[in-house]
């Protein structure tokens, strides 16, 4: 019997993070092992790229191996039970690992790690001309991207998003039955089944705001299922006997919204408590006092308020898409990859919800998809402009299935953004493709997502919109279209100077600079890693490379 492939990828992933010691948590989102690691230099980076389960790293808060969707929910739980298994029967700790510059890939979305010998984008030196050069471009684009972003407001939106990525499953299952239950309804089949499936479809978004609550607590240091409690007032059917600055309140007023924030309040508020009461009477007091202080807020505050900033947003995002939809789109695509940069677009993860709960679906999500439409049709034509750069082209072709399904950061840190011009003609083809999703929401055929997370080809199932489905599953399919074909005519006719294509396009595979201990070329191992079916952003060992200053475009 053959050994199952996930514990096998658990198994070798483990010693290459420095052993079950050196992991101090294991989690996963959509397409990540996210771990929190003890000491970094014991991270075998180039070990981890080369596994064949591996599509890549990235450093951020914690450490995140790409696995891919499906493949990482499996393996999390072995590499969970390995790591188990192994603190009960402690080894001796392992040598740490050379330093070694970590390169990212994937498709979510935080910035990365320092890499020596980078380049500034838009401007090429000889040496630079091959993927693993490009690749510590991009990994010093992060590294500084992420160093800006260390500031107290981008890493509070960074946990904000921490709030919401372990929801993304239920989401997504609860939006594809939604739009299952919505077909079946509208073609008159299965009528027995509609009931069931709506009450499955229904059931998760009734009482999102519990879920909200229980992670707010969490993400800040606060008793988890003391944020839900407070949080599970909101849907409370008997608030709507309760009185709020002259109106009666109504189950889910305030939303995700209110529930973050009361749970917020809970937090610093059982904080104090534990400050002051004495450590015999904690476990009775600390809680009642939580509940009530921050209950009694809840209801005769917090969502009153929520509530009118989730109408106001809701609001505001119709009239923006119904009056000025193509100009809105054309700006929300063209800007989102620079807002996936500067680590802004965690800040509409709480929009996203509130809107799915609002309307059911939201309207942002496929415009903003847009984005990593232009950045597949930007790599195509690359491949294209540069028939003799095999690292690079390999490099391309291994990132674009990644691209397609909505995975953007193997092409944007790997490939455009190292290069400059190109980055900037990706975000003319997703401004174009967000300008045409846009524009149909003018024109009344709504296009909108009943879950976030996924974009590509992997938000089909979950298209929902204010036409029929068949119109809405076109309008998104045409979405991308312009999108993929935008950014590959402006990458392919001004993505590339005449120099910087002629330094790119010379044959480096031929020409790689050798290393001076073994005589050996460098582009060996590229040819090696190819062969051996490495991940999108599998980069071999970079060729010295001198050090220039690296400036974002």
């Amino acid at each position: 019997m053959s050994e199952d492939p996930n514990r096998a990828a658990a198994a070798a992933i483990l010693p290459l993070v420095g052993g079950a010691g050196n992991v101090t948590s294991v989690a996963h989102c959509m397409t990540r092992l996210r771990l929190g690691i003890r000491d970094r230099s014991l991270v075998h980076d180039e070990a981890l790229r080369a596994l064949p389960a591996v599509m890549g790293v990235v450093e951020d808060d914690t450490y995140q191996i790409v696995l891919g969707p499906g493949t990482v929910a499996r393996v999390t739980p072995e590499l969970e039970r390995l790591v188990e298994q192994a603190r009960s029967h402690p080894e001796p700790a392992p040598e740490p690992a050379p330093a070694t510059p970590a390169t990212t890939t994937d498709a979510t979305t935080a910035p990365g790690t320092a890499t020596p010998g980078t380049a500034t984008p838009g401007t090429t030196a000889a040496s630079a001309t091959t993927a693993e050069q490009l690749a510590d471009r991009g990994a010093a684009l992060k590294a500084r991207q992420k160093a800006r972003n260390a500031t107290p407001g981008k890493l509070f939106l960074r946990r904000i998003a921490n709030i919401f990525v372990p929801l993304i499953p239920a989401l997504i299952g609860c939006g594809v039955i939604a739009g299952l239950n919505g077909l079946l309804t509208n073609l008159g089949r299965l009528p027995a089944a509609v009931p069931a499936l709506t009450a499955l479809a229904s059931g998760f978004m009734s009482l999102i705001a519990v879920f909200v609550g229980h992670n707010t607590a969490k993400e800040f240091g606060g008793t988890p299922v003391l944020g839900g409690a407070v949080a599970a007032v909101i849907v409370f059917p008997g608030v709507t006997h309760i009185t709020a600055f002259g109106r009666h309140l109504s189950p889910g007023q305030g939303g995700v919204l209110g529930a973050l924030a009361a749970a917020l309040l809970a937090v610093q508020v059982e904080k104090k408590c534990r400050a002051v009461v004495p450590a015999a009477l904690d476990v009775l007091v600390t809680p009642t006092v939580t509940i009530l202080v921050t209950g009694l807020v809840t209801v005769f505050g917090l969502m009153f308020v929520a509530g009118e900033v989730s109408t106001a947003l809701g609001t505001l995002t119709t009239s923006l898409l119904a009056h000025g939809g193509a100009f809105a789109g054309f700006l929300l695509g063209g800007l989102f990859l620079p807002l996936v940069m500067l680590g802004l677009h965690q800040a509409l993860i709480p929009i996203h919800a509130t809107l799915i709960q609002q309307q059911g679906y939201t309207v942002l999500l496929p415009i903003l998809a847009m984005a990593g439409a232009g950045q597949v049709g930007a790599g195509l034509a690359l491949y294209l402009r540069l028939p003799r750069n095999r690292s690079l082209r390999t490099t391309i072709k291994s990132a674009l299935p990644a691209g397609l399904l909505g995975v953007g950061e193997p092409l944007l840190y790997g490939v455009s953004l190292p290069l400059g011009r190109p980055f900037l003609t990706a975000c003319l083809g997703g401004a174009c493709g967000g300008g045409f999703i846009g524009l149909f929401n003018q024109l009344g055929d709504t296009v909108g997502s009943t879950a976030i997370g996924p974009s590509g080809w992997a938000l089909f199932p979950l298209v929902k919109g204010g036409q029929g489905l068949a119109t809405t599953l076109v309008v998104y399919a045409l979405g991308l279209a312009v999108g993929y074909v935008t950014g590959f005519l402006a990458t392919y006719f001004f993505g590339l100077g005449t120099q910087q294509r002629a330094e790119l396009n010379t044959a480096p595979d031929a020409q790689a600079p050798t290393d001076t201990d073994t005589g050996a070329e460098k582009d060996t191992d590229t040819d090696k890693d190819a062969e051996a079916g490495a991940g999108p952003q599998s980069a071999p060992r970079p060729a010295a490379a001198p050090p220039v200053t690296l400036t974002p475009p």
